[in-house]
């Protein structure tokens, strides 16, 4: 296990995020990346969430007053997959990525398939 402080671990996710590349990052709509410190009880290992519409599925309705997507990331259970600072940032970007697949609409199954599962 490896702990981060809290802002250590929102500077990695904020460092995760500047990665992405600028076209994808553009593309982005309505959408905001939170960092929690605990999944849910009922999925305590959960690493990270997308919640909201998938670029894919908005139609002419979304744009009437929708609230921003949410990406959240788990503090917990990813400092306890991980033993080296190395790794745990290489977790998280690997997590922030995945939830933001999500908001472009690749499901779990093609992220798998992608090698971001």
């Amino acid at each position: 296990m490896h702990h981060l402080s809290d802002e250590q671990f929102e500077e990695a996710v904020g460092d995760a995020l500047d990665a992405i590349p600028v076209e994808l990052a553009q593309a982005m709509n309505n959408v905001v990346v939170l960092v929690e410190p605990e999944p849910p009880a009922d999925d305590p290992d959960l690493l990270g969430v997308y919640d909201g519409t998938p670029l894919t599925e908005r139609g002419s309705w979304w744009d009437a007053g929708a609230l921003p997507d949410r990406i959240t990331i788990f503090q917990g259970p990813l400092e306890r997959m991980c033993s080296t600072p190395e790794e745990l940032r290489e977790e998280i970007a690997v997590t922030v990525v995945h939830e933001i697949a999500h908001h472009f609409g690749i499901d779990d199954a093609h992220l798998h398939e992608l090698g971001w599962g």
